[in-house]
């Protein structure tokens, strides 16, 4: 897919319009499409041959020109002018915390910076300090990002990446040759990030699949080209490696390459103990092969059974394994298929880019059997936050797609993403909140408050009988905003006490709650619930991170409220909000 590519290109046409002074409405335009593209699950390519890309709101006839562009071409001309306005090293500069298109343009015009060594000495040497809009504590975030951004080892978000490597292993299967082909690693075990792909192989003639796979479209460059292994970069960025192993290798090679790295260790240890060796060809005792072809038999082998990638972390899985807990957690445990409905959705009200009954029929498709709607409130003007007078339209819009039929048993329900504000109070009044649906209280503003006033606002939320749950509860985006400070686990105890269910937030650059302190809060008692935080039909099936969250942390269907059929997802809510719904 080319969404990635795209998606940075408009951002950075967006950034350098606004570091030249130009129409803040095409800057505007710009970061849309951008933040539309980047969160699209789908193919744009796919989308824009069909029409659909036409149809969502924020991409306009001059954006789908520019991408019918870079389609054809590779290239965007406009793009490409606008690059040779600006000194090379402005676009990285631009990426770094604190400092925004305007602030770079005042470092530029008064300094003269134009790349990451000399924006570190200026602040070392007390110099954008002095700047008007600057001073002492903007300069120092700004010299932590900096130093933050240089450390830092970039990895992709697994939603950024995810079609893109599926579509790439379902070609390798179709290379001549090839008998079984997995990816590994922690793209497997759907951790957050990752640093790159393996794909692992089965196969006749190591040196003619690995030829052919370097020749798989999509493939920007070719690391290396061997007899067994080979490495390449996607267009997207990400080093993909291929290995090569006989069959009877190979459940030994996807177990050993899948990690993590701590369970394989523990593994080892108790491969040892039964006086085996095990490595990426197989368990052996001595120099006989024992076991090999198969995971399970790997497992088997040491007396465990087998054990899903999500959970391979070295967090309990093995002892309960050993212990003979395991399988009946297995029985329970969440699984991919079984969300019912999504609680956390936009719509063209506030910022999503569909209407409310493209995003229903959309989620109908995917087996729910009910969507609630969560537009923004109306203080998030940025996000073209619902007044209540318009928050009463969406409700009447509603109230008429349900009792129309339409959807069958399918229910809409009033929902809203209520923002907190920075005293703990909500962004509409009691009377309006009690005659909605389901309630997610969330952050959106003041990040860098303290630990002691941001856990008060949560708690305040909490506190309030209408606020069914807590939406993104550690605000961070990955790669680009690290959590705020907040007391996690007063917020897992109130939680519990108000009977306030925790949102695992699938948005695949939020992911938040994250699997370890998901895992915490259940030791609490808390409920959680999996919403998308989508502003497009296409990004619905984002559920699948959030998931893959929630099988990291070992929960069970039980733990989460929207795994819930139609008549027990209102009971639930009902429950918490008492006979209010």
């Amino acid at each position: 897919m080319k969404n990635y590519e795209l998606a940075k290109i408009f951002d950075e046409m967006g950034d350098i319009l606004d570091f030249l002074g130009e129409n803040p409405f095409r800057v505007r335009t710009y970061k849309r499409a951008s933040q539309i593209i980047y969160g699209l699950s789908d193919d744009i390519e796919i989308l824009f041959k069909s029409g659909k890309l036409a149809e969502i709101k924020g991409i306009g006839e001059s954006i789908l020109s520019k991408v019918e562009e870079f389609l054809k071409t590779g290239k965007i001309h406009n793009y490409e002018e606008l690059k040779a306005k600006v000194p090379q090293g402005i676009l990285e500069l631009l990426n770094i915390p604190g400092i925004g298109p305007k602030g770079l343009k005042a470092l530029y015009d008064n300094l003269h910076i134009t790349n990451f060594d000399e924006l570190i000495k200026a602040c070392e040497d007390k110099l954008v300090q002095k700047l008007p809009g600057f001073g002492p504590k903007k300069e120092e975030n700004i010299l932590k990002g900096l130093l933050r951004t240089k450390e830092a080892v970039f990895r992709f978000p697994i939603g950024l990446v995810y079609e893109d490597v599926l579509n790439l292993l379902e070609r390798v299967r179709e290379i001549k040759g090839v008998k079984r082909a997995e990816v590994a690693g922690s793209f497997r075990r759907m951790k957050e990030t990752i640093g790159d792909a393996d794909i692992e192989v089965s196969g006749e003639d190591g040196a003619g699949i690995i030829k052919n796979f370097t020749q798989l479209d999509g493939i920007k460059e070719i690391i290396s080209e061997g007899d067994t292994k080979g490495s390449v970069i996607l267009h997207n960025g990400l080093q993909v490696d291929i290995r090569v192993v006989e069959s009877g290798s190979f459940g030994a090679c996807l177990q050993y390459f899948t990690g993590s790295k701590e369970h394989n260790v523990k593994l080892r240890g108790i491969a040892k103990e039964k006086g085996f060796k095990i490595n990426e060809y197989g368990i052996f005792k001595g120099d006989k092969f024992i076991a090999g072809e198969n995971e399970e038999d790997i497992y088997k082998t040491l007396g465990l059974i087998w054990i899903p990638p999500e959970l391979r972390e070295d967090k309990g899985e093995i002892e309960l394994a050993q212990a003979g807990e395991l399988e009946d957690i297995l029985k329970e445990l969440i699984d991919y298929d079984d969300i019912k409905g999504d609680v956390h959705c936009h719509s063209s009200y506030s910022d999503g880019g569909e209407t409310i009954i493209a995003m229903a029929i959309s989620a109908k498709r995917l087996g729910y059997e009910y969507i609630v709607i969560t537009d923004h409130s109306q203080s998030l003007k940025i996000a073209k936050g619902l007044e209540i007078e318009r928050l009463y339209k969406q409700w009447e819009e509603i109230d008429k797609i349900n009792k129309s039929g339409e959807l069958g048993n399918f229910k809409i329900f009033k929902g809203t993403e209520v923002d907190i504000k920075s005293d703990g109070a909500l962004d509409y009044p009691d009377d309006v909140l009690k005659n909605i649906d389901f309630v997610i209280a969330s952050i959106h503003s003041g990040f860098r408050e303290s630990e002691q006033v941001i856990t008060k606002r949560i708690i305040r939320a909490m506190e309030n009988p209408y606020v069914t749950a807590i939406g993104h509860p550690t605000g961070r985006i990955l790669n680009t905003r690290d959590p705020y400070n907040v007391n996690l686990i007063e917020i897992f105890k109130k939680a519990k006490e108000t009977n306030t269910f925790l949102e695992i937030n699938a948005y695949f650059d939020r992911l938040d709650l994250n699997d370890v302190n998901v895992r915490i809060a259940k030791e609490y008692g808390v409920k959680f619930v999996i919403g998308t935080d989508s502003h497009n039909t296409s990004q619905l099936k984002n559920i699948r991170f959030g998931i893959g969250q929630a099988r990291r942390a070992m929960l069970i269907k039980g733990d989460v409220v929207n795994t819930h059929p139609l008549a027990e997802f209102e009971r639930e809510i009902k429950n918490k909000r008492g006979a209010i719904c």
